[in-house]
C-alpha cells in the first residue's frame, strides 16, 4: 500500500533521489565534530571554504547533500543546480546526561529558515532507545511535532535515530552493546516508522566490529525492511569506505532505498594542503561515490514502492 504525497514532499524527495528514485546523499552536517577534525586555529572561513570544495567535488556524482546550519551556507549556494540538498534541524549534541539523551534545537534555527533557504528536505537527529520507556515516548512525541511542522512548510523529513547504551556501564563501542544492537535498530525501524517521517536514517544493524558474519547482516537488514512502512537509507556511522560499501550493497539487496553517506567518502580530505586535497578528492573520494552510487543503482529499492504523487483534477490548485 503507497501513501500519497503532498506536492511539496514529493518533489522533495525527487529532487533528493536519483531518477531511478534512488538515494545516494552525500552527508556532511557535522559541526562540532568537523571542528575537531580541523586544524586548531583554523577560521570559521576556512572551515567553510573547505567544506565547501569537498562538497563541490562530490556532489557531482551524488543526487543530494546534506548541510548545517553553522557551515553550510556557502556550500549550499555553491552546489551545482541539479543536486538536491537537506538542511540539518536539530542542534548538535544533546541534553540530559549520556545515558539519558534528549533533543536540543536553536531558537533562532526554524524550519521556516530551511525553506527560505531552498533545501529540498529536512533531516532531523534525534538519540533514540526504543526500551528506555518514558524517555523513548517524550523523544517520539518531539519527533512528530517536529514532522508535522516540516510538514506545514510542505518539507519532507529525514529521521535519523542515533542509539546508544542507556547503561552507564555498556559502552556503545563494547561487545556486550553490539549483542544488543540488531534488536535496537530493528525495534527502532518499526516504532518510529509510524512518526510520520519520510525517510529512516538508519545504522547498519550489525556492528561490523564485533560480528562478520555476512549471512546475519543480510537477515537482520531483511528484518529491519520487514518492519518498515517508509524507506530507509542506510548511514555510515564513520566506518572505513571498504566496509560501508559492502554494508551498502546487502542493505540495499534487502530492501533499503539508497545511502546517505559522510565520512567514509571523505574523511582524509579534511586535513590535507590544498593541493593534495584536490587530488584526494579527484583520485580517491570521487571513484568512491560513484562505486557507492553503482551499488545503490543495481541493487535498491525505490522510494516510489512507497509514496504516490498528488492526483491532479481541474480543481487542484483549489484543493
Amino acid at each position: 500500500m503507497t501513501t500519497q504525497l503532498t506536492p511539496g514532499r514529493w518533489r522533495g524527495l525527487k529532487t533528493t533521489s536519483t531518477d531511478d528514485h534512488i538515494f545516494t546523499i552525500l552527508a556532511f552536517d557535522q559541526r562540532g565534530s568537523y571542528r575537531k577534525m580541523l586544524p586548531d586555529g583554523t577560521s570559521y572561513d576556512d572551515a567553510a571554504a573547505i567544506k565547501g570544495e569537498i562538497v563541490s567535488a562530490l556532489t557531482t556524482k551524488t543526487s543530494a547533500v546534506l548541510l548545517d546550519n553553522q557551515y553550510g551556507l556557502m556550500p549550499a549556494m555553491h552546489t551545482r543546480g541539479s543536486c538536491g540538498f537537506l538542511m540539518s534541524y536539530e542542534e548538535s549534541g544533546y541534553s540530559g546526561d549520556a545515558t539519558y539523551r534528549k533533543l536540543i534545537f536553536d531558537p533562532q534555527w526554524t524550519l521556516g529558515k530551511i525553506k527560505k533557504m531552498g533545501a529540498s528536505a529536512v533531516k532531523l537527529l534525534a538519540y533514540y532507545h526504543p526500551h528506555s520507556g518514558a524517555l523513548a515516548e517524550e523523544v517520539e512525541g518531539v519527533i512528530r511535532q517536529v514532522v508535522q511542522e516540516s510538514h506545514a512548510h510542505d518539507l519532507p523529513v529525514f529521521l535519523e535515530p542515533m542509539s546508544y547504551s542507556t547503561d552507564a556501564s555498556i559502552a556503545k563501542e563494547s561487545a556486550d552493546f553490539a549483542a544488543l544492537r540488531p534488536q535496537i535498530v530493528i525495534d527502532t525501524a518499526e516504532r518510529l516508522t509510524s512518526t510520520g517521517a519520510d525517510v529512516l536514517k538508519l545504522e547498519f544493524p550489525v556492528d561490523a566490529a564485533f560480528d562478520a558474519d555476512r549471512a546475519l547482516w543480510q537477515s537482520t537488514c531483511e528484518r529491519v525492511s520487514a518492519v518498515c512502512t517508509v524507506p530507509w537509507v542506510l548511514l555510515s556511522a564513520g566506518v572505513d569506505f571498504e566496509v560501508f560499501a559492502e554494508q551498502a550493497q546487502i542493505a540495499s539487496t534487502a530492501g533499503a532505498s539508497g545511502w546517505l553517506a559522510g565520512r567514509a567518502i571523505w574523511k582524509e580530505a579534511v586535513t590535507l594542503t590544498p593541493e593534495n586535497r584536490t587530488a584526494f578528492l579527484r583520485d580517491v573520494a570521487l571513484p568512491r561515490a560513484e562505486k557507492l552510487g553503482a551499488i545503490a543503482t543495481q541493487h535498491s529499492r525505490a522510494w516510489t514502492d512507497f509514496y504516490t504523487p498528488p492526483a491532479a483534477s481541474d480543481t487542484w490548485f483549489r484543493d
